[in-house]
């Protein structure tokens, strides 16, 4: 990335780069952990007695499947792997929408780990004007391709994801691959460590093709606020949104007729992965169409992850079904010594069941409102909360009815106050991790030197944008000592009582809640920036926020299409650690919705 002239104001950036793996020397970022990725390219089983014989043309049975996987009807191997070469591989577009387990294609050596890494990295370009990576490194992911596949050529591939291709947030740390979170604040920085999540899909042989975009430092709900540009939502070019309602902009605004992903994840949603604060995995994954899944606070090691709010900051996983979030979490969940917060009992890995059963569980359904001693209080009803939604979650609640499932109307009643205690405690957690980036150890400096205090005033001024500073004034606010009362610790007395809601509800009998993820299916781009970041964050989070303060695992489920034919999610809540039970209730549900896949094809020819 050229660097501009000393002095030079930032400016904002748009566009994807391609970088290349580079030992990074500058020092390794305070802070604790760190969001994860997950994978969404997958191998496709493919039967040995159909895989193709040198020199032999097929049976005629077998014709119309080699034609169905694009391969030639006859010649030898060499003219296999040339078309392979040409294609990207011949069943590498199958893989890239099968499941994580159907591994199959790869431990057969139907399909190359190179070849499967050459076809995604053909449709992130394919697929650039989505604007979902900041670093394309592809030079770093062909030469893990290359050593995934000496591996299954040894016979030693390390497990279900070898060779799998991954994206990474970028907000978690990268060895010698730059890592900005989407700021020009950090812009140059090049980790010298792994953030312990990647690490770990690393030793277990996964590519990493880059890292994807968010709102600046992970703070929005929609991902349009960093310095890359916004992330663009690939149904917005799909063909069932633009049959049903393409919206009719101003024929001055026709460019933005796009709708956005949600946040701050947006780039992982559209390429697969993400961390959640406030909502940010599965705030995306219902706009996108994907799964979404928040783990435990505390399950899955942070270490590495560029800090936003430290006491619910959770590594995200999106994944295209319920059963690949369960593969990747049993990848990544388990102590790490460099993340005090971790469990410290070793976590097994689990299957899910093929044919769930929920008739014997008790799903819990959160009021739409409350009546309090003074005033009705509103729960789940949120201002803003469509008519669409509403009636999409009660056929949801009537699908557990239908299959023997008792479902109760429980409440959480200090629902309302989520979004205010919220907004005091991650500002304040904010105003706090923001004061490393002084401009003296990485990132950016300004060239005004007067004194110390003028060159930390101007590189911050000169590196945040107007949403992080606006969060650092608010939280230093809450912090000053005749405000540290009545703010910070207030809000730290009601997100105790946020959590013994859900505990009550829990030891009630409840198993799962069920709740929409969001207040409405995904808006067009010009109707997002009318209103301001925070007013943005604070109605589309609402929903999804108190699960963090909580610390409990949620989970956005695709469910079905809006009338404007985007994507609608709902989540379920369980209880802490038990993402069994939560992941087996979520694959039933998937089951019963079969909700459509996005064919990225259609967004290529946008």
């Amino acid at each position: 990335m050229a660097e501009r002239a000393r002095g030079e104001p930032p400016k904002q950036r748009t566009g994807t780069r391609t970088s290349t793996s580079r030992a990074g020397s500058r020092p390794i970022l305070p802070g604790v952990p760190v969001p994860i990725p997950i994978p969404v390219p997958v191998p496709v089983p493919v039967p040995s007695s159909l895989a193709p014989q040198p020199n032999a043309r097929p049976a005629p049975r077998c014709r119309r499947q080699w034609r169905r996987w694009g391969l030639p009807q006859d010649g030898g191997a060499q003219a296999l792997r040339r078309r392979r070469r040409r294609s990207g591989g011949g069943r590498g577009e199958a893989m890239l929408r099968a499941s994580l387990r159907q591994v199959s294609a790869l431990k057969e050596g139907q399909v190359t780990p190179t070849e499967l890494c050459h076809k995604c990295l053909a449709l992130i370009k394919s697929t650039k004007l989505l604007n979902a990576y900041i670093t394309v490194a592809e030079e770093t992911a062909l030469k893990q391709a290359e050593e995934s596949e000496e591996r299954y050529r040894r016979g030693t591939h390390s497990g279900v994801l070898d060779g799998i291709p991954i994206a990474v947030k970028d907000n978690f740390n990268t060895a010698g691959i730059e890592t900005t979170c989407a700021s020009n604040m950090l812009k140059g920085y090049i980790p010298p460590y792994n953030a312990t999540v990647v690490q770990k899909l690393q030793d277990q042989g996964a590519v990493l093709l880059g890292k994807t975009n968010l709102d600046e430092f992970a703070m929005g709900s929609g991902s349009t606020d960093g310095v890359f540009g916004p992330v663009r939502n690939p149904w917005s070019y799909s063909r069932q949104y633009k049959e049903k309602s393409a919206p009719k902009s101003d024929p001055e605004h026709e460019e933005f007729k796009w709708v956005i992903t949600g946040g701050s994840s947006g780039g992982s949603a559209a390429a697969s992965l993400g961390s959640d604060t406030g909502g940010s995995t599965r705030n995306p994954a219902a706009h996108c169409g994907v799964v979404g899944l928040k783990p435990t606070y505390g399950l899955i090691s942070r270490h590495g992850l560029i800090p936003l709010v430290n006491s619910m900051d959770v590594p995200g996983i999106l994944t295209r079904c319920v059963d690949d979030a369960a593969v990747v979490l049993g990848s990544l969940a388990g102590h790490d010594p460099k993340d005090s917060t971790t469990i410290q009992d070793a976590f097994q890995p689990f299957e899910l069941p093929n044919m769930p059963d929920v008739s014997k569980l008790c799903i819990g359904i959160p009021k739409l409102s409350s009546v309090a001693t003074d005033n009705p209080k509103q729960e789940y009803n949120a201002p803003g909360l469509s008519s669409e939604i509403l009636a999409v979650w009660s056929k949801a609640a009537d699908l557990f009815k239908n299959a023997g499932a008792k479902v109760i109307e429980v409440s959480l009643p200090h629902t309302p106050y989520s979004i205010v205690c919220y907004h005091v405690l991650c500002t304040a957690e904010v105003a706090s991790n923001m004061a490393r980036f002084d401009g003296l150890e990485y990132g950016h400096r300004s060239d005004v030197n007067e004194s110390t205090e003028s060159m930390y005033a101007a590189t911050r001024r000169e590196g945040f944008n107007d949403v992080v500073r606006g969060r650092i004034l608010s939280g230093n606010y809450f912090l000053l000592k005749q405000n540290y009362e009545d703010y910070f610790v207030k809000a730290q007395k009601v997100r105790r009582l946020i959590a013994n809601d859900f505990v009550k509800v829990f030891r009630s009998g409840v198993d799962i809640l069920l709740t929409p993820t969001t207040l409405s299916d995904a808006v067009p781009y010009i109707e997002f920036i009318k209103e301001d970041n925070r007013t943005r964050s604070t109605q589309d989070d609402i929903l999804t926020q108190a699960a963090n303060m909580a610390g409990l695992p949620a989970i956005s489920v695709p469910t079905a299409l809006s009338e404007r034919g985007l994507p609608v999610g709902l989540q379920f809540i369980g209880r802490s650690f038990q993402e069994k039970q939560l992941l087996t209730v979520a694959k039933w549900f998937e089951k019963q919705v079969k909700f459509p896949m996005i064919q990225l094809e259609e967004v290529k020819g946008a």
